[in-house]
C-alpha cells in the first residue's frame, strides 16, 4: 500500500511536466491540418471545414482516432512499404503529435502562434495513367522481364489489409504497396517513385491470396 502514493506523485509529476510541454492547436496542430488536411477540409470543400480552433476542437477525438488508423489523410497505402510518389501520409511523429493533442484536453494554446500560412489550393486530379495492365488474382509469375509503373486496385475487400510483393528468382523480396484499411473511394492508381524492373521468374504475390485483383501498370 505504501508504494501508492508514491506512484501517483510520479503519476501526478509526469503529468505536470506534460502540461509544461503541451501540444497546443496554436503551435503544432493548425500547421499539419492547414497543410496536409485543408485541401479537402475548408468551406466550399470536400469535406467539413477543419480551418479554426473551433471545428477542429469540436471533432478532436474523431481526428486522432482518423490519423491512429491511417484513415486520413486518405492515401491509402503504408508509408515506407514500398517506393511510392505522393505520399500524402503523415509521419508517426506527425501522428504522435495529434493524438497527444487530444490526450491533453485539445488546447488552443497562444492564438498569436497559429498558422499563418494560407490555405493551399485543392490539388487537381491528376490525369489518370497511361499503360498497359498486367492483372494478378492472388498471385502471379512473370514469364518475361517487365517493368512496372505502378499498381491499381481492381477488386479488393472493404476493410482489407493487404500487402503485395515481388519475390524474385534469387531470393530477395521487394516491398511494392501495402493497402491498408482499403476503401474503394479512394481508389487510383498508386505511382512508383522509379520504374520498378523485374526479371522473368518474379512471383507477385498478394498476403491474401483468395479475392483480392490488382493489377500493374507497364
Amino acid at each position: 500500500m505504501r508504494c501508492v502514493p508514491a506512484l501517483l506523485f510520479l503519476t501526478l509529476t509526469a503529468s505536470a511536466h506534460d502540461m509544461t510541454t503541451a501540444v497546443t492547436w496554436s503551435r503544432e496542430i493548425s500547421r499539419l491540418v492547414n497543410r496536409h488536411c485543408t485541401g479537402c477540409h475548408r468551406d466550399n470543400g470536400k469535406a467539413f471545414p477543419l480551418t479554426t480552433f473551433g471545428e477542429a476542437h469540436d471533432r478532436a477525438p474523431a481526428i486522432a482516432r482518423a490519423v491512429l488508423a491511417r484513415r486520413m489523410p486518405p492515401f491509402g497505402a503504408v508509408k515506407g512499404f514500398g517506393d511510392l510518389r505522393d505520399d500524402t501520409s503523415l509521419t508517426q511523429e506527425q501522428i504522435e503529435l495529434f493524438v497527444k493533442w487530444v490526450q491533453m484536453g485539445a488546447m488552443e494554446g497562444d492564438p498569436s502562434l497559429g498558422s499563418k500560412d494560407p490555405l493551399p489550393q485543392p490539388a487537381p486530379e491528376p490525369p489518370a495513367p497511361t499503360g498497359t495492365a498486367w492483372e494478378v488474382k492472388g498471385a502471379r509469375t512473370l514469364d518475361k522481364p517487365m517493368t512496372f509503373k505502378g499498381i491499381t486496385a481492381v477488386s479488393i475487400p472493404s476493410g482489407a489489409s493487404v500487402r503485395i510483393v515481388a519475390q524474385k528468382p534469387d531470393g530477395s523480396v521487394e516491398p511494392l504497396i501495402w493497402f491498408n484499411a482499403y476503401d474503394p473511394k479512394f481508389a487510383r492508381t498508386w505511382l512508383f517513385r522509379k520504374p520498378t524492373a523485374l526479371p522473368v521468374g518474379t512471383r507477385i504475390v498478394s498476403s491474401v491470396p483468395d479475392g483480392v485483383t490488382f493489377s500493374l501498370l507497364l
